[in-house]
């Protein structure tokens, strides 16, 4: 029986540049960084360690892979992240310089803003109603 997503694969064009970009501003958890040869490394970030699911941070490793980086879904939003708290993440967020493409507003199911990462890859910052 399937329990649940365990990780989503992220191309990105450099290990160490996603990893300080997803700790250091988006306050995500280094989970694992294992080298696996001398160019791929196994490297999981998560928005907390209670998480089910995981980025996996792929670094592209052939030119249709770094065509990629940055644009996975051809321009729609990729991810969707969950807060509890919509302004003091995103008012941090600002201040540490990601880029809000869309400006908060309230909507049926919570308050949301679009965001890109450092690769251009659009998210959702959410605060549903019911959290």
């Amino acid at each position: 029986m399937i329990k649940h997503l365990a990780h989503v694969a992220l191309v990105v064009a450099d290990y160490d540049e996603a990893i300080r970009y997803y700790t250091e501003i988006l306050d995500f958890i280094l989970l694992e960084d294992t080298r696996l040869s001398e160019t791929k490394r196994w490297v999981r970030v998560a928005p907390s360690a209670a998480c089910d699911c995981s980025l996996l941070l792929a670094q592209a490793a052939n030119e249709v892979q770094v065509s990629r980086v940055g644009n996975q879904t051809g321009g729609r939003v990729f991810f969707f992240l969950h807060t509890d708290n919509f302004w003091r993440d995103y008012n941090l967020w600002r201040a540490r310089g990601v880029n809000f493409t869309r400006a908060p507003s309230e909507e049926t199911y919570g308050t949301v803003a679009v965001f890109e990462d450092l690769y251009g890859n659009l998210w959702d910052l959410i605060q549903p109603l019911d959290s």
